[in-house]
């Protein structure tokens, strides 16, 4: 059955198309955890989410069970209702759902910038967040064309205030005095892992490339 199942590859199986889809689907439900339990986003999907609920004063984390339980448990809740809306909507209309996908990107890149300029227009009403999401549509394209990947910017973006404000609740605190970012063991770890998780991949990556070479 491996050989049979090996000429198969590439001819569109049902079963090698479900794998991949199920395990996505399961990482998009498992990323969900560690953003409403931590308020760490496990993805760049989540770290949007995050964005989201952080605009509307909501801070997600271990807190938010008992002070906004609304919020939480109708965010669980509504991943339950959209998987049944999704299985009640897909089986009829997956053949529609298919043909879609064979619209050429030169009418589908003109309609989604029409509904993005739309959605954020709406919110606020102001027309420098149309300049705003230009500039920024600008500055992904770029990043896409150096090969930078978008979900940690999309992370530093949605965290950075959150940095900031810890970073100035801290020196507020010891009043300007920097040594307080460096008085535990704790932080000074954290230092090292933060470090080490930035350059051990570069240094794991020219180490292949000279193996390679």
């Amino acid at each position: 059955m491996a050989g049979e199942d090996r000429k198969k590859f590439g001819t569109g199986d049902p079963r090698g198309l479900a794998a991949p889809e199920s395990g996505n689907n399961a990482a998009a439900g498992g990323a969900m955890v560690p953003m409403l339990t931590l308020g760490i986003p496990g993805s760049g999907t989540t770290a949007i989410l995050l964005g989201a609920l952080m605009l509307f004063n909501v801070t997600p984390g271990p807190l938010m069970f008992e002070q906004r339980p609304e919020i939480a448990w109708g965010l669980i809740a509504s991943m339950y209702i959209g998987n049944l809306a999704l299985l009640v909507i897909n089986l009829p209309l997956v053949g529609l759902f298919a043909r879609m996908l064979t619209i050429p990107q030169k009418y589908l890149s003109p309609l989604i910038a029409v509904l993005a300029f739309i959605g954020v227009y709406s919110v606020v009403g102001n027309p420098f967040d149309l300049f705003l999401i230009i500039a920024f549509g600008i500055f992904g394209w770029v990043l896409r064309k150096l090969e930078f990947s978008l979900a940690p910017i999309i992370l530093g973006f949605v965290l950075g205030h959150l940095f900031e404000d810890n970073l100035r609740r801290a020196l507020s605190i010891s009043r300007g005095d920097w040594s307080i970012l460096v008085s535990s063991w704790e932080s000074i770890g954290l230092y090292v892992m933060a470090v080490l998780i930035v350059a051990l991949p570069v240094i794991v990556g020219l180490r292949n490339r000279r193996k390679a070479k």
